[in-house]
């Protein structure tokens, strides 16, 4: 039966830009979209519209699908319960794409303009794994530093359209990152103003002093979309729809209340305003990040297409539940208002929800850029606190398996992180030398020299190739 959904209850002519948000992939438009919408469906903050815009080639693709719809987002809620859809409106252009940026730059430099979101990947600011800070060497930066009027990145052009408003007399616009990373509002700052003091010392010290980049907390699953999310889109008369997006019905943000050229209310529409954001934010990356990395790979090396499936399987679900348990939760700093225990159950929850149908490969994607973040941190505190944390270790070691690039099923993995090619050979020679794996000192740092972690490292991955993922788990389970 085909069911409708839920078109914008507001007039959208009435809408005025006041956000520009670079990056429209499903989770923004599953997340920062949805939560405007809710506030512009009560008749609130009408004047903060969002103005979409990207800086990749691929972008345009989904310009064209957006544009095409008059830029509304079919967002499917996948509740076990059953599936709701909703078009969302808040958005009501979407930026033409130009190599050097000019539209972007342009719009951004408009006095209306007060919010600049991103959501760019976790890989999309430029940071050095080794030493986590902004890498200014970077080829992409240096030539955005060499040609500043034409930048190519998204750093290079927020640092042009905020020297345009400086020269202008115009206010900063605040610059609010809703990618999923440790301190994003302070990742954010130190790639704009990273950028700029390449090419212009004094800008970039304006900058330092004037504009904010405020921390949040960003959380909400959402699957890739693919025919299946595009079939469901049809069960909702929507067959038209190249671009839908799917979604698991929780959703959180915790934001830093430091927007100077103003801000809508959202605390009206849920968002939580703290100045306790890091507390929010540790919390959801060590146990909600680090676990998705936790069951990414045991499923991804046996086969496993689906993470539900990974959940169901009574092996994977239990090393979860050990690892967050006895590694994860002790080492999270106490979060206003939360039991951890119970967060800990409710993430479990959710990754059992058997219509999202997420997928193993898509949690497995970039291990090398998101091992450094959810689940290294981790394994240092233990360290620190005197407590070998084998469970992690092993996870570590799974992610070494899966890179060797086939499964135990014998299937090629197909190349799943923009370092394959360096990975695979490493994890190949890795089976038989697991210290050639800790080398990789862009992700490992120094914890190649602690010579407790290493030797635990190679008894985990040997016991991976020697009995398998599950025995190996199961091991850990028994010890």
């Amino acid at each position: 039966m085909v069911r409708s959904a839920t078109l914008p209850s507001y007039d959208r002519s009435r809408l005025k830009p006041g956000i520009v948000h670079i990056g429209l992939g499903n989770f923004h438009r599953a997340h920062m979209a949805v939560y405007l919408d809710d506030l512009f469906a009560q008749g609130k903050d009408l004047d903060w519209a969002i103005l979409g815009a990207g800086v990749r080639p691929a972008d345009a693709k989904m310009r064209d699908a957006l544009l095409a719809q008059d830029c509304l987002s079919t967002v499917i809620e996948l509740d076990p319960n059953g599936k709701t859809a909703r078009r969302i409106g808040s958005m009501i252009d979407f930026l033409p794409l130009e190599a050097a940026n000019g539209p972007l730059i342009r719009a951004m430099a408009r006095p209306e303009i007060r919010i600049v979101s991103l959501t760019v990947t976790e890989g999309g600011y430029f940071v050095n794994p080794a030493t986590g800070e902004f890498d200014p060497t970077a080829a992409e930066i240096v030539a955005d530093s060499r040609d500043p009027a034409r930048p190519s990145t998204v750093f290079g052009a927020i640092v042009a359209a905020l020297a345009l408003r400086r020269s202008a007399g115009i206010k900063p616009f605040t610059v609010m990152s809703c990618d999923n990373l440790p301190g994003n509002g302070h990742v954010a700052r130190a790639a704009v103003v990273g950028t700029a003091r390449l090419s212009d010392p004094v800008l970039a010290d304006w900058i330092a002093r004037n504009v904010a980049f405020p921390n949040g907390m960003v959380d909400r699953i959402t699957p890739a979309t693919g025919p299946r999310e595009r079939k469901m889109a049809a069960e909702f008369d929507l067959a038209d729809d190249p671009v839908p997006v799917t979604c698991e019905p929780f959703r959180q943000w915790v934001l830093e209340d430091d927007f100077p050229a103003g801000r809508p209310a959202l605390e009206d529409v849920g968002v939580t305003f703290t100045p306790d954001v890091h507390a929010f934010e540790a919390m959801k990356i060590r146990i909600l990040n680090g676990g998705h990395a936790i069951i990414a790979y045991p499923g991804g090396i046996q086969g496993i297409e689906f993470v539900h499936e990974a959940m169901a399987d009574p092996t994977i679900r239990a090393f979860l539940d050990k690892v967050e348990t006895t590694e994860i939760l002790p080492i999270v700093p106490p979060v206003p208002g939360q039991d951890l225990e119970d967060y800990k159950a409710l993430i479990i929850d959710r990754f059992a929800n058997p219509e999202v149908a997420d997928t193993e490969r898509r949690l497995c994607l970039d291990g090398s850029n998101r091992q450094p973040k959810f689940i290294i941190p981790s394994i240092r505190d233990n360290l620190s606190r005197g407590v070998l944390p084998r469970g992690l270790i092993l996870a570590s070691a799974l992610w070494c398996r899966y890179c060797f690039g086939v499964d135990e099923t014998g299937t090629e993995i197909a190349p799943n992180d923009p370092n394959w090619d360096d990975l695979r050979a490493t994890a190949r020679s890795a089976r038989d030398h697991p210290a050639e794996w800790l080398r990789q000192r862009a992700i490992y740092g120094d914890l190649a020299d602690d010579t407790a972690f290493a030797a635990a490292f190679s008894e985990a991955l040997r016991s991976v190739w020697e009995h398998g993922a599950d025995a190996a788990m199961r091991a850990y389970l028994d010890s």
